[in-house]
């Protein structure tokens, strides 16, 4: 199944009399997704069956789980990679792997069609099997974005997943253009686009902040507050609007939780940084129709549509949420 929906490889591993796995393909438009856990194993792509098929990709995996994963390609070798992103290329052979002694390996791969990045394939190949951070920039945004996707993205429509099929082609080519010294090749637009999902990240992390306002943020990523505004003038809202419904969502979100029910409605609105209670309140009714108070009586014990949505913002897993999964066994 491997070998005919994602690439031809030959698989072998020590627990093949009771291998357990477990992947899912997301078609998103112009990018495609696919996740994987499975037992641990060694794939080859040699060049035989490189020759023999080829969907020409880069294949840029973010590696969770409990096994690390290593890759070999290019002359390059990445080493143990857990809770990090590495590259190869479909074109070229390569060797990976996960420890036969550990146990389940977690793979997130986004499939990006060679002729949809704009960097030179050069520059590309200084990245091949080599381990890129994720705990800070862009390469924080992207695995935040491809995990929500793998929790989210079956849930999506086919408008929306091209959309943000997009979005994560982006942020790939904005992650990989900075680690592969490779940002002029990049065009402003696609720039754009990327830095706005780092600024709208940023918003979603510093909502409890008072202090969040257009100023702060553009100070933050180096860019004046009137670029900021043109960034968000092909969105539906403007930065401020954007600051105030998540605000706004978040605390719905916790006046419908039981175990929060003792804490004050005040209390509630400046955690997620509202300085008044009455501008708190006006804003929620002039949204939501009703009273914070009116709200938390009517709602009842199970989980809101709100709620699930700030799961997808903090990168928490809801329990109802994953791709669509196409083998078991």
């Amino acid at each position: 199944m491997v070998a005919r929906d994602l690439v031809p490889v030959a698989v072998t591993s020590p627990h093949a009399a009771d291998f357990r796995a477990d992947a899912a393909v997301l078609d998103l438009g112009p990018v495609r997704m696919s996740a994987h856990t499975h037992a641990p194993l060694r794939s080859r792509r040699p060049p035989a069956l490189t020759r023999r098929s080829d969907p020409e990709q880069y294949q840029l995996a973010l590696v969770e789980g409990e096994n690390p994963m290593w890759i070999s390609q290019h002359g390059n070798s990445s080493g143990p990679v857990t809770r990090e992103l590495v590259l190869w290329d479909t074109s070229r052979p390569f060797e990976a792997g996960t420890r036969d002694e550990y146990g389940l390996t977690r793979v997130l791969i986004l499939h990006i069609p060679r002729a949809a990045l704009p960097i030179h394939a050069d520059k590309v190949d200084r990245l091949l099997a080599r381990r890129i951070p994720t705990h800070s920039g862009t390469g924080a945004i992207l695995a935040r974005f491809l995990t929500s996707l793998g929790v989210h993205g079956a849930g999506c429509g086919p408008e929306e997943l091209v959309r943000l099929g997009e979005m994560a082609r982006d942020l790939a080519t904005v992650c990989l253009a900075q680690h592969a010294d490779a940002a002029r090749e990049v065009d402003a637009s696609t720039r754009a686009r990327a830095l706005l999902e780092q600024v709208k990240a940023f918003i979603e992390h510093n909502l409890d902040d008072p202090g969040l306002a257009p100023d702060v943020i553009a100070e933050h990523h180096h860019i004046s507050v009137r670029s900021l505004h043109l960034l968000f003038q092909g969105e539906e809202e403007s930065v401020g609007r954007l600051i105030r419904r998540r605000r706004l969502e978040r605390c719905r979100a916790d006046l419908a939780r039981p175990e929060l029910a003792h804490q004050p409605v005040h209390a509630i609105a400046a955690r997620w940084g509202f300085g008044s209670a009455a501008v708190f309140s006006r804003a929620f009714r002039e949204a939501y129709g009703l009273t914070p108070r009116e709200h938390r009586r009517q709602t009842s014990q199970g989980p809101s549509c709100t709620d699930h949505q700030a799961s997808l913002h903090s990168g928490q897993t809801p329990p109802d949420g994953s791709l669509l999964t196409w083998l078991t066994g």
